[in-house]
């Protein structure tokens, strides 16, 4: 994950909302990993390839329960174009390519992605999806973020933590594994949970006490909307004085969304997935140094907006599956639309479809 000594010492108005934790006003952006061992309550944006932007904010305040702006009635419209980075013949042919990998022992289990991206109406602001999802997709690690002066306009229903601290305690919750139910979930999915976990656990073990790190959980079933996913818990006790650039170094980009092993996973990610992934699948939360807390959800289900030169803006979202020997192309690529589903149908019900249609 790359990290410079470059900030905008900046102040103004700005807004992220984590479930019960509300933070507002910017008092500075960061783009380096130290500032996060700095006082201040900081909220975190890390894409998938290392792009790190941190933002300290003036006013932190928790609720007793997690509340939503009501932003009236949504009604359902016309959905809308969506375009994708990998065709369905695309995708298919790049899981062949993975399962050749692995014949050939290069690689373990393989994370494969694409991003899907759709034109959002003028003047269409974020709020609107964030409140939707509140109200019909509530997530654990729930995230909404508008920092104009770091160009962050994001939405995440992320059901996944990549980090959890408190004191000295770091834990992780890689999910590896999805099905329409706990009974539709094949020898595949528990594999390659394991394989993960055990990813993660090596990960934790560059940073924490020798002999702390322990699995509290493993593939354990959970049931979200339209799907279940096998989720394991890894913790460990971290070693003194060890600071956030070290964490993130020895654990990121999250196994999950990666694979096994992650340096040549990572290099078969470059290769076959033909844009950057951007905030999904990077880290997404805060860290909270005035109560020795932090909280960085895997950024999956995860909805962002980004700008054109004229003005235009595109609202993305990435999908994705992980790939092993047992993968079957057709079954992957349909894992990839059941995520997707029904978190595309309530962008379009808050968006409605393109300005062209």
């Amino acid at each position: 994950m790359t990290a410079d000594a470059s900030a905008d010492h900046s102040c103004g108005s700005g807004e992220a909302h984590f479930g019960t934790v509300r933070a507002s006003g910017v008092l500075e952006v960061r783009h380096d990993h130290g500032c996060l061992d700095e006082p201040g309550f900081w909220v975190v944006v890390a894409s998938f390839e290392g792009d790190f932007i941190a933002a300290r904010m003036a006013h932190v305040s928790r609720d007793s329960r997690s509340r939503h702006v009501d932003h009236g009635a949504q009604q359902q419209h016309s959905p809308a174009v969506w375009r994708s980075s990998l065709t369905a013949a695309d995708y298919q042919s790049a899981v062949v390519r993975i399962r050749e990998l692995i014949a050939a022992g290069e690689v373990y289990q393989v994370n494969l992605c694409r991003v899907l991206s759709r034109e959002l109406p003028a003047g269409a602001s974020l709020d609107v999806l964030n409140s939707l999802l509140w109200q019909r997709h509530p997530s654990r690690y729930a995230a909404r973020i508008h920092i104009s002066q770091a160009d962050l306009d994001v939405v995440s229903a992320s059901p996944e933590l990549f980090l959890a601290r408190t004191a000295d305690v770091l834990r992780s919750g890689p999910i590896k594994g999805t099905a329409i139910s706990t009974e539709a979930m094949l020898a595949k999915d528990y594999t390659e949970n394991v394989m993960i976990t055990d990813l993660v656990r090596n990960d934790l073990s560059t940073v924490c006490a020798a002999g702390s790190v322990e699995v509290r959980g493993l593939c354990v079933p959970e049931a979200y909307y339209g799907s279940v996913h096998l989720v394991s818990t890894v913790a460990g006790r971290l070693r003194p004085g060890v600071s956030w650039s070290q964490i993130l170094t020895g654990t990121f980009p999250p196994g999950s969304v990666s694979g096994a092993p992650k340096t040549t996973a990572l290099q078969a990610i470059r290769a076959l997935e033909p844009i950057a992934r951007g905030p999904y699948c990077g880290a997404i939360g805060y860290v909270d140094n005035n109560s020795s807390t932090a909280r960085l959800a895997v950024g999956i289900r995860t909805f962002w907006a980004t700008s054109d030169g004229d003005g235009a803006r595109t609202l993305n979202f990435g999908t994705g599956a992980g790939i092993t020997w047992g993968s079957d192309p057709l079954g992957e690529w349909e894992e990839t639309e059941l995520k997707a589903a029904r978190l595309i149908r309530l962008a379009d019900d808050a968006f409605g479809g393109d300005a062209g249609q």
